[in-house]
Order: structure tokens, then C-alpha cells, then sequence
């Protein structure tokens, strides 16, 4: 089924970019053929391209388009008992076995693409999807490419991975009710909690109104209180005058603000390094949010990557200066956000909101935000450097997005044809 489906996926490629002989084209009945359009390219369901304008001997016709691996395959799809299949004009096909017709019995003209392919085309096909286990189907010609056309297909994998980012956005921010700062407060959260706890962050700032934490801004305590409090890591037998000023606090505001902190997922401390203890990012983030009011209307203000060092320039509250977890004495250390981790937020929360907003407020994205992402050093992971040692291709944290992008998009989804690169290498 895949091989089939990779096969008619390069028939459609054929098809769109006309890489057959265009002269002497004819049915499977020997009337002439001459293509003015080859159509829309339809992605969803229904005829393959839209809207091809083709001759047929002497009749020009107007309609639709549909590709198969063969003739049978109408039959096999049951297109002649479908009435969206009536206006099709032209079945394209790379091998004809039967003759086909529509709902209403009148027969389609067939065109084989077998013998009027180009060779070069089929020939660079061939290469690309030979069976041998690649981590990525152009690995070996990779280094080959041109930098131009990487350089942009780049650029516009950043935007469409920002574009998926945004739709996230905007459910929240539907389910927020156009609350702009909770979005943030949202993202940020999950942000704080990287990969082994950011769903825990998430499920943590999903569990209160955020209007409560504007309104505990002005005291950091019980914004901690707060925090520690539905992350139900105050339940614990500790004897400890911090821990126990919290817990009093939290159970202060549990009443008043009839909390619960039962939808919390619970947090990660095995295998983190204690820098990144849940523990830690809570005070972090509390921090960030005792220290900074309408954090949102400055990030947008914000038009450098140093102006946003500035508003997360914030360390913990001072027992976590000599604690790691609650009751455990460590060695003391001012434990402030590091810049590196700080590029982390920019990379998954502040430029991806910026988008959004200037999306929706109908603006174009200001240069900013692209010298913004392009200022910060590209992400360090397995699949960035894999891409590395192919071609040193990563410059900037935009290049390590766009290229996280093109393996989960394109090459795990083995969608070469709709990837520049792959098109680059097809066309030789």
C-alpha cells in the first residue's frame, strides 16, 4: 500500500509539472491530446486536479482530472458509482487495463504516462525512493543541494511551523476568551516545564483562573503558595518554616478561591538535573510574574532579543537558593534564568505569540521577530545535528525550527515531492 501510494503521489507530480513529452500526446483510442491547463491540485477528497482545461481531438473540454496507478484502480475506488467523479475529463494513468465510464455509463479518455514520462524524472524518482533503510530518502544527494534553494525552503518551513503554532494559539485563546496575557501566562508555563514536565506546567496553569495570578502579583509568597500548592507538592510530612508558611498560605487560598488541584498532572523529578527540578521552575516562574506586570504588552513592545533577557532576568526566592527540593539543604547558589534557557522560551513561546497576535490584529510580521529568532543560536538535539553532519546548514534558531519541521513534515511523512529539496533532486 505505501509503495502504491508513493507511485501515484509521483503520478500526480508528473501530471502538475508536465514532466512527460507534451507533443504527440494521445488516448488510448488514438485521439490526439493537447493539455491548455493541467488544473488545481486537489488535496482532499474528490478528482485529483480541478478546474484542466484539455483537447481531445477536435473538442475542447473543461473539468476535472483523476490519476491512478492503473485503469482498474476507477473501479477498485468505486468513482463509477460516485456523481463527484462525473465531470472528470481525463483519467491519467501509468498503466491502462481496462476501459472506465462514469455514473452514467459514457467512457473517459485514458492517457498512459508509462511511455511519455520524462526518464530523467523517472530515473532521479527511482534513486531517491530506492528501498535502502535511510534516515531520510535524500541523505546521500543532501550535500548536493543548493544552498539558495535550502536557504528559502527554510525560511518558509519556519513560517508554516509558526502557522501550526498559531492555530494552537488561537484555541486557546478562544477558550480564554481573547485574554491575551492568560494565553502567555499558558505557554510559558508549559514552557517552563520543557519536555519531561510541560504537559505537568500546562495541566498546573489550567488548574486556576489566571486572573488570580494578577492578582497575587504584588506578593511573592503566595504567588508561590499558589503555585506549589495545586502542583500538590505541599502535601508532604515536612518540617521545614518555609514549606509550612506555604502550606498555610495555600490552604488561605484554597478556601477563598475554592481551588482544586485535582487535574494536575503530576511532576517529574527523575533523571532531571536539579537545576531543572519542577521545584525550581515553579519559583522561576513565580518570579517572572511577581517581578514583571503586563508581561505581555512588553514582550510585544519588544524588539530585540536583549529586551526580553531583561524581563526573565529573575531567580528564584531565596530558600531556593540553597534548596533543591522542600526539607534538603543543598549547596547555596544564586539560581537565576540562564540566558540559553531563556532562548528556549523565545524559540517556543515568545515569538510564536508574537506571530499570533500580529496575525490576528491583520499586521505584517515585523522584521523583528524574524531578527529576533535569527539572533539566537541554533537548537542542540539529535535531528539537528543529523542534519548538520549532512550539510552545515543551521545558522540560527529559525534554521533549527525550519529543519525540526522538514523531518516530522516531510521526511518521516515521505513527502519528497512536495518538498523543495526532494523536487530540486527529481528534476536532476
Amino acid at each position: 500500500m505505501y509503495f502504491s501510494i508513493m507511485i501515484e503521489n509521483f503520478l500526480h507530480y508528473i501530471w502538475q509539472h508536465r514532466k512527460f513529452k507534451p507533443t504527440n500526446l494521445k488516448t488510448v483510442a488514438e485521439e490526439s491530446i493537447t493539455i491548455l491547463q493541467v488544473g488545481v491540485h486537489n488535496h482532499n477528497t474528490g478528482p485529483d486536479f480541478f478546474n484542466a482545461q484539455i483537447k481531445i481531438a477536435e473538442q475542447l473540454w473543461a473539468g476535472n482530472v483523476e490519476i491512478h496507478i492503473k485503469s482498474s484502480d476507477w473501479f477498485l475506488h468505486n468513482h463509477e458509482q460516485d456523481s463527484n467523479y462525473d465531470n472528470v475529463i481525463l483519467h491519467v494513468v501509468w498503466e491502462h487495463d481496462t476501459e472506465i465510464h462514469r455514473k452514467d455509463n459514457t467512457v473517459i479518455p485514458t492517457l498512459v504516462l508509462k511511455d511519455v514520462v520524462s526518464k530523467t524524472a523517472l530515473h532521479n524518482y527511482q534513486k531517491l525512493f530506492s528501498k535502502k533503510q535511510k534516515w531520510i530518502h535524500c541523505e546521500n544527494d543532501f550535500a548536493s543541494i543548493d544552498g539558495f534553494i535550502i536557504s528559502n525552503w527554510l525560511e518558509r518551513l519556519y513560517f508554516e511551523r509558526l502557522e501550526r503554532k498559531s492555530t494552537d494559539i488561537a484555541q486557546w485563546l478562544e477558550s480564554s476568551k481573547n485574554n491575551w496575557e492568560a494565553v502567555l501566562f499558558k505557554m510559558l508555563a508549559k514552557n517552563f516545564g520543557l519536555k519531561v514536565n510541560g504537559e505537568a506546567f500546562l495541566s498546573l496553569a489550567n488548574s486556576f483562573p489566571f486572573n488570580l495570578v494578577q492578582k497575587l502579583q504584588s506578593n511573592p509568597n503566595r504567588m508561590e503558595a499558589l503555585l506549589f500548592g495545586q502542583a500538590d507538592l505541599l502535601d508532604a510530612d515536612v518540617q521545614d518554616l518555609y514549606f509550612l508558611e506555604l502550606k498555610k498560605e495555600y490552604q488561605f487560598l484554597k478556601q477563598k478561591h475554592n481551588l482544586s488541584g485535582a487535574t494536575v498532572t503530576p511532576f517529574q523529578f527523575f533523571r532531571l538535573r536539579p537545576p531543572n527540578f519542577p521545584t525550581i521552575r515553579i519559583s522561576q516562574l513565580a518570579g517572572v510574574y511577581t517581578s514583571q506586570a503586563n508581561l505581555f504588552s512588553k514582550i510585544i513592545r519588544a524588539t530585540c532579543k536583549e529586551e526580553i533577557y531583561t524581563l526573565f532576568d529573575v531567580a528564584t526566592s531565596a530558600y531556593w537558593e540553597n534548596h533543591f527540593s522542600f526539607g534538603k539543604i543543598s549547596k547555596s547558589s544564586k539560581k537565576r534564568i540562564t540566558k540559553s534557557f531563556i532562548d528556549l522560551l523565545i524559540i517556543n513561546t515568545i515569538v510564536p505569540i508574537k506571530f499570533s497576535y500580529a496575525k490576528q490584529q491583520g499586521k505584517d510580521i515585523d522584521d523583528a521577530v524574524v531578527g529576533i529568532i535569527n539572533a539566537i543560536a541554533p537548537e542542540k538535539n539529535s535531528i539537528v545535528t543529523k542534519f548538520q553532519e549532512l550539510k552545515p546548514i543551521a545558522k540560527s534558531a529559525m534554521h533549527s525550527q525550519a529543519l525540526l519541521q522538514l523531518k516530522s513534515e516531510y521526511c518521516t511523512k515521505h513527502k519528497c515531492l512536495q518538498c523543495a529539496i526532494g523536487n530540486s533532486l527529481i528534476k536532476g
